[in-house]
Parts: C-alpha cells; sequence; structure tokens
C-alpha cells in the first residue's frame, strides 16, 4: 500500500471539519466505527456524485458537539487502510490523507471519494447510494438495473421495442439517411451490422433515429416539450403560461433542429429593458444548439417523461430525464466524456450536417458562446432523476458597472428600472448598490425625490 501523506491544517480548517453537518457529499465518523461498515458510506459517495469522509471525529451525545479525536499514529490506522485498500485502492478515484492540527497529535483520516464509472460494492458485497446523510443498499435486482443505468454501464438504447420490423426498415428516414452511406446497402442489412436489430426487433436507438413517428412506440419518453413563461419567477405556472406547451416530435435529428428553431422563435419576441434602452433579447445559437443536443443525446430514455425547454423572460431551462452518466459531475463536466447512448451519438453523427460534430466539444462550444455576448456560463445541476442547465440572460458585468453605464446614457434611474437591467430581484439589494456607489461618489441622489419615487443620477464632477 502507497505512503499516505500527512497535511498540517489550521484552526480554521479543523473548526470547518468539526462543524460539518453530514449531508449528500461529506459525512464524519470516530475510529471507532469497523472498516465494514464504513466501507458502505464510501461505496455509497462512489456510486452517487461522491464525497468526502472524515475519521476520527468523535461527538459527545450529551453536550451534541463534536471533538477531533484520531489516530494515535499512522500505524493505528493500518486495519483501516488495509481493508479500504482492498475494495478502494489509492488512486484517481480514491484518496486519502492524514490531516493533523494544530493542537493535537492525532490524526484523522480524510477520504476523498470520486464518483466512479464503475458500480463500487462495499465489503459485504452490495453496492449503496448516497441519499442525503444516508448510505441506502441496492438490495433488489430493479435498484440494481437502475443504478446500471445511471453510471451508463448498462444502456437503455440497446433494448429491443416490440414494433414491426418496418417501423425502421421501411420509412421515409431511413430511405432518406441510405442516400448518403458508402457503401450504399439494404436498410435491413445495415441495421443489422450496426446491431441496431436484434432478435428480429429494432432496438430503442434505431427506432429513435428511423421511425417516422418513435413517440408512438416510445410514448411519453421519446418528445420535447417547449413552454413560455412571462415571469422571471424561479417558477412558472399557469397564469403566466403564455401558451399551450408546444410538442417536437418525430425522431431525434428532426427534434433538434426542430427544437432550436422553435426555441428561437420564441425568444426572438422576448424583450427586456438593459443599460442601452429597451432591445431583444438574444441567446447564442451555437449555446442553445449545443445544449439541446447534449440533452436528446445523452438522457435516460428508461425513464419515461420528455425533455423539458421552458423559456422564461430572463432565462431558458433545458431539463433532461436521467442522472449524469458513469463518472461525470456537475464539476467535470466541460473536461470529462463518457456517452451513455454510444450508439445514438455514434450514428446521428453519420446523417448530413450532424447535430453533434464536434463529439464531446459541445457544451464547450455552449459556454465559449456565451462568454463571446458577454453572457454568464449556463448552470448544470443535478438533481434526483434529472439534469436541468439553466442558460441565463445575465451580463458578465457586475451590477454597479451595468448601472452606471446606463446612467451614462439616461439622467436618472429608479430601483425597478435597476432590478430590470441587472437581473438583481431585490429592492433591498439594489438599494444597498446605490449606496455603495454614493459611498463611492459615483453617484448622487436625485434631488426632491425619495421614498418609492426617489431616483439617482451620476455625482457631477
Amino acid at each position: 500500500m502507497a505512503t499516505i501523506e500527512i497535511t498540517d491544517i489550521t484552526f480554521s480548517q479543523k473548526s470547518a471539519i468539526l462543524n460539518i453537518q453530514e449531508d449528500h457529499f461529506r459525512d464524519v465518523k470516530s475510529i471507532e466505527i469497523k472498516p465494514n461498515k464504513l466501507s458502505k458510506t464510501i461505496s455509497a459517495f462512489a456510486n452517487t456524485v461522491g464525497g468526502e469522509l472524515y475519521i476520527g471525529v468523535n461527538e459527545d451525545n450529551e453536550k451534541k458537539n463534536k471533538f477531533w479525536g484520531g489516530f494515535d499514529n499512522v500505524e493505528s490506522a493500518n486495519g483501516h487502510l488495509q481493508a479500504f485498500d482492498e475494495l478502494f485502492p489509492l488512486g484517481s478515484d480514491f484518496k486519502y490523507s492524514f490531516l493533523r492540527s494544530p493542537d493535537s497529535l492525532k490524526l484523522v483520516l480524510q477520504v476523498t471519494i470520486l464518483k466512479t464509472r464503475e458500480i463500487v460494492r462495499s465489503s459485504d458485497g452490495i453496492p449503496y447510494i448516497r441519499r442525503g446523510a444516508q448510505s441506502l443498499p441496492v438490495n433488489s435486482e430493479e435498484a440494481l438495473k437502475r443504478l446500471q443505468l445511471d453510471k451508463g454501464i448498462a444502456s437503455f438504447e440497446e433494448n429491443t421495442v416490440s414494433v414491426p420490423l418496418d417501423m425502421v426498415t421501411n420509412s421515409l428516414s431511413i430511405f432518406e439517411f441510405m442516400v448518403d452511406i458508402v457503401p450504399t446497402n439494404e436498410p435491413e442489412i445495415w441495421l443489422r451490422k450496426q446491431l441496431l436489430i436484434r432478435q428480429d426487433l429494432p432496438t430503442v436507438a434505431s427506432v429513435l433515429l428511423f421511425s417516422d413517428t418513435p413517440q408512438a412506440a416510445l410514448p411519453k419518453q421519446s418528445g420535447i416539450k417547449i413552454y413560455r413563461y412571462r415571469t422571471k419567477e424561479a417558477e412558472g405556472d399557469r397564469e403566466n403560461l403564455v401558451f399551450l406547451p408546444k410538442s417536437i416530435e418525430g425522431n431525434l435529428y428532426q427534434q433538434i433542429y426542430e427544437a432550436v428553431k422553435v426555441t428561437t422563435e420564441i425568444i426572438e419576441d422576448i424583450t427586456i429593458i438593459t443599460g442601452e434602452g429597451s432591445k431583444k433579447v438574444t441567446y447564442p445559437n451555437e449555446t442553445l444548439h449545443e445544449i439541446i443536443t447534449n440533452a436528446v443525446l445523452h438522457r435516460d430514455y428508461s425513464i419515461a417523461s420528455d425533455i423539458h425547454i421552458r423559456i422564461f423572460d430572463n432565462r431558458i431551462e433545458i431539463e433532461s430525464p436521467g442522472k449524469l452518466p458513469g463518472h461525470v459531475t456537475t464539476k467535470n463536466i466541460l473536461k470529462e466524456q463518457f456517452a451513455r447512448n454510444g450508439s445514438l451519438v455514434r450514428i446521428i453523427n453519420k446523417f448530413p450536417n450532424p447535430p453533434n460534430k464536434d463529439v464531446g466539444e459541445g457544451l464547450n462550444t455552449a459556454f465559449d458562446a456565451m462568454k463571446k455576448l458577454k453572457l454568464k456560463d449556463p448552470i448544470i445541476e443535478e438533481k434526483e432523476n434529472t439534469v436541468i442547465v439553466f442558460i441565463k440572460h445575465e451580463s458578465l458585468e457586475s451590477p454597479e458597472e451595468i448601472i452606471i453605464s446606463y446612467l451614462k446614457d439616461h439622467p436618472t434611474i429608479k430601483n425597478s428600472v435597476a432590478r430590470e437591467i441587472t437581473g438583481v430581484n431585490s429592492e433591498n439589494k439594489i438599494k444597498n448598490i446605490f449606496y455603495s456607489l454614493r459611498n463611492k461618489g459615483q453617484i448622487i441622489a436625485t434631488p426632491n425625490t425619495k421614498g418609492s419615487a426617489m431616483t439617482w443620477q451620476l455625482s457631477i464632477e
């Protein structure tokens, strides 16, 4: 077993560890807990989103406070380390470090666990998953299959669909596609060679790509819904829903281009107030195209839910069913590659003008396009069973810079206008920004204005 380094930490770092609240990403245990029980926690982190485990933090049950316990020396942790090394060898996925505080010789073992590509089992042979502060066993065939799909080990795209074979061998979609395939072949022969037909039935991937109506065979899990809400609130409701949701259907190639087209058309009707006055909202086409493509190609098709594109006054939300696959997390998604639906990604790249031209680079292109328009990066959040990308129409400029820029072209500004142009929804936050700019000598209150009618103007030099 490799040597584990000892790291000296500060008082503030020690305090942060002792104040950890056990949650989805962090856990603390005393050294009295057996290694086989701790292996369940490590398994759970590895099979979910990763996390950190601190071994050697004790808790006073009466006083309800934590204190620094730890191992007397490195050798006294050998039992734990040997047990872990068999199941979770030191390397790229599991990292071990001893932490030494300034006022104690005892060592706390820090275990850093990354989300792994493969399923990781604990010492009892059972894989675990993390839910809040709990490590829950995956102890049924159904739960294990769900974990395999979540991690991308199994892919629903390989399953067969009980529909007539000519749904994919005699469709307009396959004939249009075969025109550009070299060498030219019969659709059924080509589909069989690509393993898109198994046991004389089309696979999910072949139905999604080459059926003219995949929604007939895979209802509720193969379409896109687009909504327009006239609000900036966190949630949209029926009252601010501009029209009934638009349904985008057809094969995946058609869906991607149609969804981008419809989304763009809806956005073109949105007007906002900026430092330069009223203008149409603009989002980079590359950003919309790449994120919608990513949602379609990497979603979990075993989940009976459509992709949802929600268009608000100040943002777009693109929600895709399924968790991030394999070892991909929201933190490493721009650097790591993992295709849950390998056949979909590979075959759709053979279409003319493929939507995934630069395989593996799509999200980076989306982020770069936002920067070019001086807009903030999209935000990616992983929920329990979905991934949501938030594309916000927020300037890279600070609220202070936006307000000053506005005042260079307008005599005064009031709180409501400042909220509109900065994207800061809180009236009190805008007040504090005004006060900060006043204290810096950049703006002054407009004479004879006060209360809700108060406005601000640039300082007279």
